[in-house]
């Protein structure tokens, strides 16, 4: 069940409690645990509950020496949190922001008399939220599914009642925790083959991409960095026609599925450019695997451009966190541009590592033509320069060589085209083959 699902959508809008644990040395999760503050993630945590229309009515950092195995936080802390809950007028949830167990989820809740959610299902709940698609939909639900299929022995009451056989001896029959875990293993196959369906229209759609040859340009960045903006900045600075934008709007995790669209760089080169779902620290590996047929874009990338939000603070934190997710995806041998966004709204100076990137706003489309001439430089490398020959009616081949080369020079002599074209060695044998 959903938190949003818990309400009446016609009472207040519902209360949350936020607490950041931070863990003892070396028992944070992810790759910039390190590099963020305390009140950065709590910051963060507050946004993503936020996301989710929730009022965040107290938040707070808890720094713990040692980790309480029933409670997570020991007994003093508790008691302040009791306070707080019974001070406040209402609490309709308390968050805390590290992954807890489903032992320590249970004792939380008898011990705070109010229901406690971490943060693997928060986030399960934004995307949840910000699904829009049926693949997204189904995407989420797989993730939550499995989420919940560990989380079933302690979380509610009702799981230890008995049912009676069905046999006409009787029997001690089944526990309730018996048939809600089959009815959940039974959805997850269920997802998982329509999932497979899902991946078979992807992999067909891929197919007829590769037959046309067009390298694929993916976006990848920590959510909220800018990436669906300067996605539609490359599409528009190309538009000939009215095509739909990604959605865009401040707020975390705005873009779950996939966006293709075909965009034409200087040279006249012809990419496919891809808009994918946003990172966040610690992103819990169900969404990861349920996600694997989106993320897949992503693998299969000629080129990456990684988008960094230059104005924010943890810039060098979220870059850690993103690097560790294709890591996880097995994407981090495909060459990556860095670009550096939100130009508009630096400060002072960036990050000391983006002191390389490419500096744009996507939305006032500061340095978009620098950048599409990166691509067009990163996508060049390794290509030779070659010399052909083509009959004036041999357009088809004409028309190959102008989407997946750049013409350098081009000269008819009669009924003979002359050519010279800028190739990847691949392309030069794929050219020969047609």
């Amino acid at each position: 069940m959903s938190i949003q699902t818990v309400y009446d959508t016609h009472e207040p809008q519902p209360c949350a409690v936020v607490l950041h644990v931070e863990l003892p040395d070396g028992d944070d999760e992810g790759a910039s645990s390190q590099l963020r503050e305390p009140e950065a993630k709590l910051e963060e945590a507050v946004n993503l509950t936020e996301a989710l229309n929730l009022d965040v009515i107290y938040k707070n950092i808890i720094t713990l020496r040692n980790i309480h195995p029933k409670t997570l936080i020991g007994k003093g802390k508790l008691e302040e949190v009791e306070q707080v809950l019974d001070d406040a007028e209402r609490v309709d949830v308390v968050i805390v922001n590290t992954q807890l167990s489903p032992r320590q989820q249970k004792n939380l809740e008898e011990t705070l008399q109010a229901k406690v959610i971490d943060r693997t299902h928060l986030i399960l709940e934004i995307f949840a939220d910000r699904a829009q698609t049926k693949a997204g939909r189904l995407q989420v639900e797989l993730a939550h599914q499995t989420y919940l299929a560990g989380r079933l022995v302690r979380a509610w009451t009702h799981l230890e009642r008995q049912r009676g056989g069905m046999g006409k001896t009787g029997g001690p029959g089944e526990r309730q925790i018996e048939l809600d875990k089959r009815m959940i293993n039974d959805r997850i196959v269920q997802i998982k083959r329509q999932l497979q369906d899902v991946k078979k229209e992807r992999d067909l759609q891929r197919r007829a991409r590769e037959k046309n040859a067009l390298p694929v340009v993916s976006l990848v960045g920590y959510t909220n960095a800018g990436k669906s903006t300067l996605f539609n900045a490359l599409v528009s600075d190309d538009r000939q026609t009215e095509t739909e934008d990604a959605f865009v709007k401040d707020m975390l995790f705005a873009t779950l599925d996939p966006l293709m669209r075909k965009i034409k760089l200087d040279s006249g080169r012809e990419v496919l450019l891809s808009d994918t779902v946003g990172f966040v620290s610690n992103l819990p590996h169900e969404l990861v695997e349920a996600f694997s047929s989106t993320l897949e874009e992503v693998t299969l990338s000629d080129l990456i451009l990684h988008v960094h939000d230059a104005s924010n603070e943890d810039a060098a934190a979220q870059n850690a966190d993103v690097v560790d997710v294709l890591k996880q995806i097995k994407a981090d041998n495909i060459p990556v541009l860095h670009v550096a966004n939100k130009a508009d709204l630096v400060q002072d100076s960036m990050a000391g590592f983006l002191s390389d990137a490419t500096l744009i706003s996507a939305l006032s489309g500061q340095g978009i033509h620098r950048l599409k001439k990166q691509i067009e430089e990163a996508l060049s490398q390794g290509e030779k320069d070659v010399e052909i020959t083509l009959d004036a009616a041999e357009g088809r081949k004409l028309s190959w060589l102008h989407a997946n080369g750049q013409i350098l020079k081009q000269e008819l002599d009669g009924q003979t085209w002359h050519l010279t074209v800028r190739l990847k060695p691949e392309d030069a044998m794929k050219f020969q083959a047609l």
